[in-house]
Order: C-alpha cells, then sequence, then structure tokens
C-alpha cells in the first residue's frame, strides 16, 4: 500500500464531504457534476475539461466524459446557488474587524471567436483594451494577514442583456454579500470604487469603508465648502506629520519603505454636505495616496489613522486570493464555449479556493492531514501566511498518484462516506 493511501482517501472523504455541503438544494446531476469538478480540478490544477476528464479515470472513453462535463455545466447557471452556500458557511467567521475586499478584474480571451457573450474589457497590466469577461471577487481577511476568507466570485458579461453597468453590478455584488454576511467589517476597494455611484452604494447601505481616490477628482476639504482643489494637488494643502515603516514584496524581494502621513475632512462635488475622511500617505509613488472613509477617525490621532492605512494594506493582501484562482488553475486558459460554463467553472474555482483555505485549511481537526499536503508542495523555504499555492502544489502531487477518480469512492475510514464522519479507529 502506498504510504499516501491513508492521506489520499482521507482528502476524497473532505472533498466529498465539502461538494455535498454546497450542493445540498442540487439536483442528483449538479451534485456529480460539482463533486467531480471540485476533484478534477484540483487534481489536474487546471480548468480545461480534457484534463480534468483524464484526472477522473473513468472506465469509459474519454471524449464521454469530457462531453457529459460539457453538457452539464452548460445545461444551467450555478454560480447564484454556489456562492450563496459559500458565503452561508463563511458568516461566522467574519467579523468587524475584518476587512472585506472587492476586486474588480477580467478573464482574458484576446483569440477566442466564438465563445458565448465574449465582451471588451479593460487589461490593467497593458492598459490596453481586450476582450474577454469581467470578473468580480469578494473576499475578507484580518489585519494581522493570517486568515483569508473567500467569499464571492462571479464572471459576467457586459453582453448580457441582465448586465446592469458596470458600478450598478458592482454594487449588486456588494448587497448580495451584505444580505449573506451581515454589515460587519471595512469595505476595501481600489480606485476603480472612485465613483460616485458605488461610494453612494456604500452609504445608502451603511457600511464602513476605505476607497483609493483617483488624482483627477476635485474636493472640498479643510471643511469649507468654497475651498476646493484637485486631488493630485491636495498634498501641497495638507500636512503629513506622522511616519511609518513597513517591509512590502517587490519582484521576489523585501524592500523597507518609509511613508508620511495625514488626514483631512473632505466632502465629494456631488455630496458637498457629507464629510468624510481623507487620509494621505506619502511613500508608495511619485504621488501620495489618497484613502477615503466614512469610518470615525480623530484626524490627531496617527494610530486611527494609521488603521485605516492598514485596512487598504490587507486589500492588497486579498488580491493574493484573485491571483491565486487565476494562476494556480490557469483560469485565463478557461476553453468551454458556453456562458454558463463560463461562470460555472469560475465558481467552482472559487468554491476551490474556500474548500483549501478555509474547509481544510482552517481545519484543528484536520490539521495533520494539511501538514502532509504541505509537505508533498515541497517548498523549500517554508510555507509563507498566504498557504494556498502550497495546498494547490500539494494536492496536485497528492492527486496525480491515485489510480481512481472520485466517482465511485468507498471510504475505508470508518462508515459510508456519505454519512460525512470521521472514524477514531481506522481499519
Amino acid at each position: 500500500m502506498d504510504a499516501n493511501s491513508l492521506l489520499l482517501n482521507r482528502f476524497k472523504m473532505q472533498c466529498n464531504k465539502f461538494s455535498g455541503t454546497i450542493t445540498k438544494e442540487l439536483g442528483v446531476i449538479k451534485k456529480r457534476l460539482v463533486k467531480e469538478m471540485i476533484f478534477g480540478i484540483q487534481a489536474s490544477k487546471d480548468v480545461k475539461l480534457s484534463n480534468i476528464s483524464r484526472s477522473l479515470k473513468e472506465d469509459i472513453p474519454l471524449i464521454k466524459t469530457e462531453d457529459r462535463l460539457s453538457r452539464n455545466l452548460a445545461s444551467e447557471d450555478l454560480s447564484e446557488q454556489l456562492n450563496k452556500e459559500i458565503m452561508r458557511l463563511a458568516s461566522g467567521k467574519i467579523d468587524d474587524t475584518m476587512v472585506i475586499a472587492i476586486d474588480p478584474g477580467d478573464i482574458m480571451k484576446p483569440y477566442a471567436k466564438e465563445m458565448e457573450k465574449l465582451c471588451n474589457i479593460y487589461d490593467g497590466s497593458s492598459g490596453r483594451a481586450a476582450r474577454g469577461y469581467h470578473l468580480c471577487q469578494v473576499t475578507a481577511a484580518n489585519l494581522a494577514h493570517d486568515r483569508i476568507v473567500p467569499l464571492y466570485c462571479e464572471a459576467y458579461s457586459s453582453e448580457d442583456s441582465t448586465y446592469p453597468g458596470r458600478s450598478e453590478k458592482i454594487i449588486e455584488i456588494v448587497q448580495k454579500v451584505k444580505s449573506n454576511i451581515g454589515s460587519n467589517g471595512t469595505w476595501a476597494i481600489d480606485r476603480e470604487g472612485d465613483d460616485i455611484d458605488i461610494i453612494r452604494g456604500f452609504t445608502s447601505e451603511e457600511l464602513d469603508f476605505v476607497v483609493r481616490l483617483k488624482m483627477n477628482r476635485y474636493l472640498h476639504f479643510a471643511g469649507n465648502i468654497n475651498r476646493q482643489v484637485k486631488a493630485e494637488r491636495i498634498q501641497h494643502h495638507v500636512a503629513t506629520p506622522y511616519k511609518a515603516h513597513i517591509y512590502i514584496t517587490k519582484d521576489g524581494k523585501e524592500e523597507f519603505i518609509h511613508l508620511q502621513f495625514g488626514a483631512v475632512k473632505v466632502a465629494l462635488p456631488e455630496y458637498p454636505d457629507i464629510w468624510y475622511t481623507l487620509v494621505i500617505v506619502k511613500g508608495f509613488g511619485k504621488h501620495p495616496m489618497l484613502l477615503l472613509t466614512n469610518k470615525e477617525v480623530n484626524l490627531q490621532n496617527n494610530k486611527q489613522l494609521w488603521q485605516i492605512v492598514d485596512i487598504y494594506l490587507t486589500r492588497w493582501k486579498c488580491d493574493e486570493c484573485y491571483r491565486y484562482i487565476k494562476q494556480s488553475y490557469n483560469l485565463e486558459d478557461i476553453r468551454v464555449l458556453s456562458y454558463n460554463s463560463i461562470r460555472n467553472i469560475t465558481v467552482l474555482v472559487h468554491c476551490i479556493a474556500y474548500f483549501t483555505s478555509i474547509y481544510i485549511g482552517m481545519s484543528l481537526k484536520l490539521k495533520i492531514m494539511v501538514q502532509k499536503i504541505f509537505i508533498l508542495s515541497k517548498r523549500f523555504f517554508g510555507v509563507p501566511t498566504f498557504f494556498n499555492y502550497a495546498m494547490a502544489d500539494g494536492i496536485y502531487e497528492l492527486l496525480k498518484h491515485s489510480r481512481k477518480g472520485i466517482a465511485d469512492f468507498k471510504s475505508r475510514i470508518g462508515p459510508h462516506h456519505n454519512q460525512f464522519q470521521l472514524s477514531l479507529f481506522p481499519d
């Protein structure tokens, strides 16, 4: 018997249990689809149906397995149901001290021609227009950066007849998350959130927020409605007397950065009667970083001001989850034609992110299993705080030698796997 057979058996059991939990409202066919996709994506570290089909190792022609997966993925959009179940599982793990980062992004498909509802997107890395799909992910994290909780992920197209518009879609996602986890935490968003409709959405939902402002907007400042200045010049009018020193990782190397920060009360021209706090941070680049918040802050208290900065820096940490789902499973290499399939595969990768980071990653009962998976990941310098990459590599190493998939899995540990119970005395 292989030394890892017990670990493999235990992992399959947890995979079965998790897929059963998030599909309890679905029919038998969709339950099987979700179970096989969650197992197959991890076993192949890929979202291409051909590789997923190989990893399932069924005793039928490979094309039959791929056709079945393709047909079932296209038949129904499961993103709403699966996102709802993930948020239900995560809701008890979100408290008022956590940062809830919303990160609009994209899935680029520059060479695709026949994929359903391809739309125009903006490629932030190249600064050019491209073709593909919009992607929006919501992730929660604590300020210590040692717990990241995936909450919501959706791929969508502006060519969809139900698409409400860029800002309206972001607000819609915020409302969905709030309806499941409540008003806990502080929402954080980058310059994509510097939109009066989005700021109005946060305000109307009575949510605390930190938004990074663009440099081209105008602000009333210093409590004077008649005093207005362009954001890029506000640093010349506001003192930044407080200092901080942090380490950041850039191009694989740690850099020590000296920061200066201060704050002022500002109002937006669209809402001149509502005053927010603007925290100005110098040191990250040529221009200062401007953080707008509706949280109650004492402008003379450097610790309270730094907490606003820390909230936004935690949003950067949440970006790791966004990169993880794209890099570890080649999400941008998705090769299906149906719009439902694209949305379903995206939310399934999101489910895997929750499964690895929280469901088994943070479980004390499964600590030994997780440590063995880390060993299989073969990391030279230990496992970093954001351990999902190591989990993905370790699970792949574990599953690639499995002689069978998960369709006919029978647990050798304790009772039948459908009872979802671990035995204290394995055979």
